[in-house]
Order: C-alpha cells, then structure tokens, then sequence
C-alpha cells in the first residue's frame, strides 16, 4: 500500500452513468490485476474504492458507475484536478494458476480488472475467452480493448439487446482450464455453480478503512470470515462458502 497523489488526465463518459478515468502518477505498488485504489474524495469522511482497469508505468486507468456522491463527485472531474489515493490495495488474481486457456467472467462494472488481468495473460500467451454479462447493449463496456488484445469476447445480455439472451453462464466455454470472475455476488454464486474447474472470485463488497483495520467487509470461507479489503477482494473458488 502506497498514498498517492494522481493527476486526471481525462474523464470521459462511457455507458449510461458509466466513466473512464485516465491518470498519472506512481504505479508502481500496483502488482496484480485486481486490486484497487482508495481514493479520498474532497468533503466525504470515507474514501471510494475502485478497482484497477489497467496500470501502465505512470499511467493508471479506472472505469466506474456513479452509485452516490463519490463516485458522483468523481464524474464531474476534469483534466488536472489532483486525486489523493492509497495504492495497491486488495489481494489481485493469480496468473500462475491459469493454464493455456483462462476464462475470464464478469458482469455490469466486474468488467474492468478484466481488462488488465487479459493482457497479462495474452502477455504470457494464454488463449483467452472473455464472458461479459450485461443489462443490456446500452450497457456494454470495454469489449474494444479486450478483442485488440486477442481474446475471444462472449456476450450475454438480460434483454438480448446484444449477444445471447440471458446470464452470463450461459455462454461460458467447455474447454477452459481455470476462471477469474468478477462482479455482484450473485453472479459470483451463479459462477460458482455453473463451473466445474477451479478458479478465483473478486467480491464487490462496500467498504470502510479498504486496508483491513475495521473489520466492515467480511466474506464467510472454509477458513473463518476473510476481509474482502484485505485478504480479497479475490478469493479462490476452493475457500468460499456461499449460504444457500
């Protein structure tokens, strides 16, 4: 964990309340595909969550859904205003665990960590399948920066606006060796259900400190309660419990 201060580079919205956020600074506490920043937003007490999109050198990129005043007040930011963040939090996805042919899940805003888990994995020359699960083609984000990368990108959407009418189990592949998913935690429980493969769930879970210190996000495991801040928010597929 490192504090930072990052420079907006642009704000540009994407989908229905839906931004990308470019910015420079320090990246280098960033790791792994998965984790997040916690941003100190001027005038609230509790800084905002938000996970990763994709890191480059000094460049760190972050899509979001405006759900209240932090986010909200994220959206109307414009190019040089300064963000004061702390760095390289969470527990990201694990590459090593992969084989030749991951697949990566996610639904609404679970889709953006997905963006730089895929290119470490192509990186590494895993065949990569990408499963996307929407409202609708309103909706649909990022799908752009997933082909250029060479993955396999399946849709599914709730109205069948775009893609396979349904969830986004039902498009997944039967030939992947191992999943990343990320996304509600009834995608997440669905996922679980429909794989027969091991692999790991990034919770999208509210938080308080983001470093483990209040206790606020806990997820039940094999294991005794995990704080999805700290020791997520990705967990493995083999220590989650999900009640029935």
């Amino acid at each position: 964990m490192k504090e930072v201060n990052y420079t907006v580079l642009t704000n540009e919205q994407i989908a229905p309340d839906t931004y990308k956020m470019t910015l420079s600074g320090d990246t280098h506490a960033i790791t792994r595909p998965g984790q997040f920043v916690n941003f100190h937003i001027q005038g609230l007490y509790l800084r905002r969550p938000i996970s990763v999109c994709r890191r480059e050198e000094n460049t760190l990129t972050i899509v979001y859904k405006v759900v209240g005043k932090g986010t909200g007040a994220l959206s109307k930011m414009t190019g040089g205003e300064v963000l004061n963040a702390l760095s390289g939090l969470g527990n990201g996805f694990d590459t090593a665990k992969s084989g030749d042919r991951p697949v990566l899940i996610a639904g609404g805003v679970g889709t953006p960590p997905m963006v730089q888990l895929c290119k470490d994995l192509r990186e590494q020359g895993k065949q990569v399948t990408v499963c996307l699960g929407f409202r609708s083609d309103q909706d649909v984000i990022l799908v752009d920066e997933l082909e250029a990368m060479g993955a396999e990108v399946r849709i599914a959407t709730e109205d069948g606006s775009r893609g396979t009418r349904g969830f986004v189990t039902n498009i997944l592949p039967e030939n992947a060796t191992y999943f990343y998913a990320c996304g509600p935690e009834p995608m997440l429980k669905a996922v679980y259900k429909a794989t027969n493969m091991d692999g790991e769930l990034s919770f999208e879970e509210r938080m308080g400190c983001g470093f483990g210190a209040c206790m606020g996000c806990t997820c039940k495991t094999k294991y005794g309660n995990k704080r999805i801040c700290k020791d997520g928010p990705v967990l493995t597929k083999g220590e989650v419990i999900f009640d029935a």
